[in-house]
């Protein structure tokens, strides 16, 4: 798979391939305890580069997301910088999400 040209996705966009990406969720546990999308994968921002390599498939779709969609671009960045190629940041967060 190649990598995505737009590293951002909508909620709209998202809930149209939900079931064919990984979700992961870069926010504080007390945070996820309040709302999440439901399937996600929990892996705070701090702790993704000691995570990913063993919890995440480098190969697999992946959109990250966190409250307002920052936390999210540097999940992202962190992740190229591990090889992992197919990368989106959810453009709004959660707060976007549950808008919808």
């Amino acid at each position: 798979m190649n990598s995505h040209p737009n590293p951002i996705i909508t909620s709209k966009e998202l809930r149209n391939c939900l079931k064919s990406v990984v979700l992961l969720d870069v926010r504080e546990i007390e945070e996820y305890e309040v709302s999440s999308i439901e399937g996600c994968i929990l892996i705070p921002l701090g702790e993704l580069q000691n995570r990913a390599e063993s919890e995440l498939n480098k190969e697999s779709d992946i959109v990250i997301y966190c409250a307002h969609g920052v936390r999210s671009l540097y999940g992202v960045a962190i992740l190229k910088g591990l090889g992992f190629k197919n990368l989106r940041s959810l453009e709004g967060g959660i707060a976007a999400w549950d808008q919808k």
